[in-house]
């Protein structure tokens, strides 16, 4: 039989290419919808193709009455506090600028897993962790240090970051009693409930006024399949397979790919002092997941399982 080790890191690559579309139907879709409108209905197609999923193949497990508040926490963060930072944040920053701040997101975890779980935090984590500000510093800074960026759009992209970290400490703590495909069904579905009243009250008249924008609804119907149902399945069967770590050093070609596609498609364009930010920010996130114990040895660098 042969080899199939491809097959996870295929599958971890063609995650991270929907997720970095997904910067860039967002920006579509804002040409009609504003940000409650994209998630909510996002999520709803989401939750749908998934109970039907769960339910046809039996693979939707009954929630514990004692695990039911760490799934509500779960969604709270993720997609709640994460959508709400990144889908705001898109309206004032470029879909290559949320991108670059929201791949720190595996710089940060660790510290959460010290903090929360007691996790050893190695000094590569942090020596990457410092790299990779810089890069994000310029980025959104110019020489002179003023913003390139709106202030307002990196705060709230950071706030996404902290809504996954969020998500990825309490989701620690449940995934072994539940499958991938229980947890994606019901963060959705529990997520669409918190984003309902909002919705409700700040973006439904607007909705229901304004003409329907085929263009603008394919590009949420795009979310919801590709990005935030296929998305996770492929990662989560990549991190099964490789471990966590290996796996997240794939989210470092977001950067590079939304840069791509912002390009081909919005027509975004970008600076050499961007374009070096990108490039320190992705040196930065590799630094942090290189063994170097192994290296010093005298061994080629490997990234940890």
């Amino acid at each position: 039989m042969k080899n199939k080790s491809w097959v996870p890191i295929g599958a971890a690559i063609l995650s991270m290419i929907f997720w970095s579309f997904s910067f860039v139907w967002i920006k579509i879709v804002y040409e009609a919808y504003g940000p409650l409108t994209t998630v909510l209905f996002r999520l709803l197609i989401s939750s749908g193709l998934m109970l039907a999923f769960t339910i046809l193949s039996g693979k939707l497990q009954k929630i514990k009455s004692g695990d039911l508040k760490m799934f509500v926490l779960l969604a709270f963060f993720e997609p709640f506090l994460y959508f709400m930072g990144e889908s705001y944040g898109l309206k004032y920053v470029s879909s290559t600028v949320a991108s670059v701040i929201v791949a720190t997101i595996p710089l940060f975890s660790p510290i959460a897993a010290w903090y929360f779980y007691k996790e050893k935090l190695s000094r590569t984590n942090l020596f990457g962790l410092v790299i990779t500000f810089f890069g994000v510093s310029l980025v959104v800074l110019d020489t002179s240090f003023n913003f390139t960026a709106s202030p307002l759009g990196v705060a709230l992209e950071f706030f996404a970051v902290f809504g996954a970290i969020g998500y990825a400490s309490v989701l620690k703590g449940i995934s072994h009693r539940y499958n991938t495909f229980t947890i994606i069904t019901y963060q959705n579905l529990i997520g669409a409930t918190f984003f309902l009243p909002f919705w409700l009250i700040f973006e439904m008249n607007d909705f229901t006024q304004v003409t329907f924008n085929a263009k603008a609804f394919w590009a949420i119907i795009k979310l919801a399949i590709f990005a935030s149902t296929f998305a996770f399945i492929l990662f989560t069967y990549s991190v099964r397979n490789m471990g966590i770590n290996k796996s997240n050093t794939f989210i470092n070609v977001i950067p590079i790919c939304v840069a791509i596609f912002a390009y081909i498609i919005l027509g975004d364009q970008l600076n050499f002092h961007q374009m070096i930010g990108i490039a320190v920010v992705i040196s930065g996130l590799f630094l942090a997941q290189i063994n170097w114990k192994r290296f010093k040895k005298g061994t080629p660098p490997i990234y940890q399982a």
